[in-house]
């Protein structure tokens, strides 16, 4: 029988939540790594493997932010199933955290100094859409999603040629990621207008510009 949640349960776990997420190396993956075994990378020069942490770090801060966003867009949505989307989806980006945690360490990296700020804003921003309305969080998730697949795929391309088993995580991601966005639509999603996605686009590019070196 499952009991019901009291105010302060889902206070720690609202609590436990952000530590795994902002605590460097806390995060646990629910599926197993899409980086096998047998994925090896070729020998890269110093100069390609800062780049590889760069943007590594970037892909993990951006999974600190979409954590942040379903946290506080389930805190706010009114509809349970709603909740209960955001809540699976967080989850699915819990794997990309700890994946992309994971690789920033084989490239003996580091997580960006600015995730607690870059947590802070996108968690803001998650509660007002879903204070907003469940057709607006669940538009601002499709449009995220979206964005977030167009720079796995730049990534993608600019990852050194060498770098396999970065580009094996960043192909699970970009499916995952486009499955959220789909998912998100059809629940009743808005789609967002060009304005609105050129300003989202805009504060993507602080983050990442910031983060590759910080």
């Amino acid at each position: 029988m499952n009991r019901k949640l009291s105010r302060a349960d889902s206070l720690i776990h609202q609590f436990d939540t952000v530590l795994r997420t902002l605590v460097p190396h806390a995060a646990r993956s629910s599926r197993p790594s899409p980086v096998t075994p047998d994925i090896r990378d070729d020998p890269m020069t110093p100069e390609e493997r800062r780049h590889a942490e760069g943007l590594m770090r970037i892909n993990h801060t951006g999974e600190v932010c979409a954590q942040a966003l379903y946290q506080g867009q389930g805190l706010t949505a009114k509809l349970p199933e709603v909740r209960g989307q955001m809540e699976q989806a967080a989850q699915e980006e819990i794997d990309h955290l700890a994946w992309c945690d994971d690789r920033l360490q084989e490239l003996e990296g580091r997580t960006s100094l600015l995730n607690p700020f870059f947590y802070a804003a996108s968690f803001g921003l998650g509660a007002v859409a879903g204070a907003v309305g469940d057709r607006v969080s669940l538009g601002f998730v499709a449009a995220t999603e979206e964005q977030v697949g167009r720079h796995l795929e730049d990534h993608l391309v600019r990852l050194p040629a060498a770098d396999h088993r970065s580009r094996a995580v960043l192909r699970q991601m970009a499916i995952d990621e486009a499955h959220h966005a789909q998912l998100a639509l059809e629940a009743g999603g808005s789609r967002f207008p060009a304005p609105v996605k050129f300003g989202m686009s805009l504060m993507s590019k602080v983050m990442t510009k910031s983060v590759y070196r910080i």
